[in-house]
C-alpha cells in the first residue's frame, strides 16, 4: 500500500515533525496555496482521494496527511486534541508554509476546529464536515441531551481495554465494514475501498492508536474547556457541511456551531449521512473550491 497515492495519481510523502514521522498524499503545484485534508476515524488519508484531484487541478498544493497512529504515519501517543493539533501547525511549519487552508471531517474535523482555535495565524479559511464546535458538543453534554448521549454509546464503549479492539478485528474486521456500509448510503464505499482499509486496519497495533482518540477524550476535553475563550468565537472563515442522516452527531449540534463562528456558515444535505465526502465528493470538492479560494 505504501505506492496506493502513486496509482491514484498523487505523490508518497513523508514529513519528520516533532515525535513523529508523518505520511501523507500529496498532489498539486508546489507553490499553490497550501490545503491540508485531514480524515477521521476510521479512514486515513484515502477518504480524500475523490477530492483531492479537483482541489489540485485549481491550482492548490494538496497534502492529506495519514494523522499520528494511522496507517502508514507514527504512532507513539499521546493522542490528546493539544497533541494532534500540534502535529498540524508542525506540519505547516515543515512545510515551510505560514499558514494553509485547512479541512477537517469527523475526528480531523475536532484537530481542525483546535487548529483554528490555538492557532488561528496558520488557518486561511476552515471548513469542517460533520463535526460540531467543541463547544456546541460539550455544552449539549452538559444539558443532558440525551438524544446525544444514546448517540455516542460507542464512545464509552471504546473505553474498555482490549475487549473493543478483539470485537473490531473478528471476522476480518466485518463490524467496521459494516459500520461503514451501514451508516452510508449505498456504494458509497466498494468493496475495492473496504480492501485498502483492512490493509490499514491490520497492522500491527493500529486498532489501539485508532481507539488512542477516543481514550484521550477526556484529556482532549479539559484543555478545550480551560481555554474556552479560545474557541468561542472562530476567527478564520469557515464553512461547516453536515449530512444530516448522521447516525451518530445530531444535527442541532450543527446548527449550535454556527454562533461560534466570527466569519461562516452551515450547508446542510438532508439525504447524506456523516459520510459525505465519500457519498458527494463532486458536491463536497466544488464546495470546498469555492469556500477556500474565494
Amino acid at each position: 500500500m505504501t505506492n496506493l497515492p502513486e496509482q491514484l495519481g498523487f505523490t508518497t510523502a513523508y514529513y519528520d515533525l516533532p515525535g513523529l514521522r508523518m505520511h501523507a498524499a500529496v498532489v498539486g503545484p508546489e507553490n499553490g496555496p497550501l490545503v491540508l485534508l485531514l480524515h477521521g476515524f476510521p479512514e486515513y488519508w484515502y477518504e480524500w482521494r475523490s477530492i483531492m484531484g479537483p482541489l489540485a487541478q485549481a491550482g492548490l498544493r494538496v497534502v492529506a496527511p495519514d494523522q499520528r497512529g494511522y496507517n502508514l504515519s507514527g504512532t507513539a501517543g499521546p493522542y490528546d486534541l493539544r497533541t494532534l493539533a500540534g502535529d498540524v501547525a508542525g506540519l505547516i511549519a515543515v512545510l515551510g508554509r505560514e499558514s494553509a487552508y485547512v479541512v477537517g471531517h469527523d475526528w480531523g474535523g475536532a484537530v481542525a476546529w483546535a487548529v483554528a482555535a490555538w492557532y488561528p495565524a496558520l488557518v486561511r479559511r476552515l471548513a469542517v464536515i460533520n463535526l460540531p464546535h467543541p463547544l456546541a458538543l460539550a455544552d449539549s453534554l452538559a444539558q443532558l441531551n440525551l438524544r446525544q448521549y444514546l448517540r455516542s454509546y460507542y464512545i464509552a464503549f471504546f473505553q474498555i481495554p482490549r475487549l473493543p479492539e478483539w470485537l473490531l478485528r473478528r471476522d476480518d474486521f466485518a463490524l467496521l465494514k459494516r459500520a461503514l456500509r451501514g451508516s452510508s448510503r449505498p456504494g458509497a464505499f466498494s468493496q475495492a475501498d473496504l480492501a485498502h482499509y483492512v490493509e490499514a486496519w491490520s497492522r500491527p497495533g493500529a486498532l489501539s492508536t485508532m481507539l488512542g482518540w477516543y481514550r484521550a477524550v477526556w484529556r482532549s476535553r479539559q484543555p478545550v474547556l480551560e481555554s474556552r475563550a479560545q474557541f468561542e468565537r472562530i476567527e478564520p472563515p469557515t464553512l461547516i457541511l453536515w449530512g444530516e442522516r448522521d447516525v451518530a452527531l445530531g444535527v442541532e449540534l450543527a446548527e449550535a456551531s454556527v454562533p461560534h463562528l466570527a466569519h461562516g456558515r452551515l450547508v446542510r444535505y438532508p439525504q447524506a449521512s456523516h459520510w459525505l465526502p465519500a457519498e458527494q465528493p463532486e458536491v463536497v470538492a466544488a464546495m470546498l473550491l469555492a469556500h477556500l479560494t474565494r
